[in-house]
């Protein structure tokens, strides 16, 4: 997301992209005051401005939040409850393909920061998210490739399956098994200044629960989802079945699929390069093998970030937090 607002009526500012579909609604008085409902964010309420909103779902992954022009929808919205039709306007999603910070948005004044300035970028109105994600997918760069990544974007036609820590037999969930919510956030991914947490959420409570600066120079959200995954591992190495939930499909290829070839081929990519963060991978992998030894069993599981799932948004927090730590 983002990192500074827009104004409105600026010169420069892109014009908002159209979708072929026709809207019935009626324009809404640009100068109407608007009330920034988030559900799932640093603070979830009602704001009254888009930078009080951005605040709270900066780096907030899993973020879900929304304008209203009245405060008691916005209530609703924060509250999970059913917005009346007429006050809920026809959900929008930019996709921003190449730009300043690639990703799907659902305010337009959030999506042209991310064009503002740049140049040629290809960004595009949508009705449904998926459709979004298929437009960053055929047109984005490799920064929006790799933002596809961390969000857990599943390749079409197939489906996320759970596997086991060994060679991957499909299981189903089974009585006895700690589940355990993994997460990281690095806010200002990517550039200079970055700082990053990692988020560890086992229940309600627990004292086993994390959240914390991630250690080392090299603050990204890719190292973050793996430390979270290694601290989630260390912290639950005597419980024999453990089912670790995670956004970030990366992390799981990572640990239960890549290491293969990488380990076949000494750690290194077809093209020679050293694969990037395989410190991390190593200490994940000397954890999982340690507990298949012992017949320990080891489960991974994707959930979709952008969802209502308390153990996710609870470990999104613990991350973000642990970002925000001195």
């Amino acid at each position: 997301m983002p990192t500074n607002t827009s104004q409105k009526g600026q010169a420069s500012k892109p014009p908002p992209p159209t979708t072929t579909k026709t809207s019935k609604k009626r324009k809404l008085d640009p100068n109407a005051q608007k009330y920034y409902a988030v559900r799932a964010g640093d603070k979830p309420g009602v704001y009254l401005t888009w930078a009080e909103c951005q605040e709270q779902t900066a780096g907030f992954r899993g973020a879900s939040y929304k304008s209203f022009t009245s405060r008691e929808d916005a209530e609703a919205f924060v509250a999970g409850r059913k917005v009346p039709a007429a006050a809920d306007e026809e959900d929008k999603f930019y996709a921003v393909a190449v730009g300043r910070e690639p990703g799907i948005y659902t305010d337009w004044d959030e999506a042209s920061v991310a064009i503002k300035g740049w140049k040629a970028p290809k960004y595009k109105k949508f009705i449904t998210r998926d459709e979004a994600v298929e437009f960053i997918r055929a047109h984005g760069n490799e920064e929006a490739q790799e933002w596809l990544l961390n969000e857990g974007a599943q390749p079409p036609n197939k489906k996320i399956k759970t596997k086991t820590s060994g060679d991957g037999d499909l299981v189903e969930d089974e009585p006895d098994v700690l589940r355990i919510f993994t997460d990281g956030s690095s806010l200002s991914n990517g550039r200079a200044g970055a700082i990053a947490g990692v988020g560890v959420y086992f229940g309600e409570g627990d004292k086993r629960n994390v959240s914390e600066r991630l250690e080392g120079e090299i603050q990204t959200n890719q190292r973050a989802e793996l430390t979270a995954v290694r601290r989630a591992l260390e912290l639950a190495k005597h419980d024999a079945k453990i089912r670790i939930f995670t956004d970030s499909k990366y992390a799981i290829d990572c640990s239960i699929n890549w290491y293969k070839s990488w380990v076949r081929n000494d750690w290194k990519k077809p093209n020679g390069d050293d694969v990037l963060n395989q410190d991390l991978v190593k200490a994940i992998r000397l954890l999982i093998d340690k507990r298949d030894k012992v017949g320990y069993k080891t489960l991974f599981q994707w959930v979709k970030g952008h969802s209502s799932n308390t153990g996710n948004i609870a470990a999104d927090r613990l991350a973000v937090a642990g970002a925000k730590k001195k």
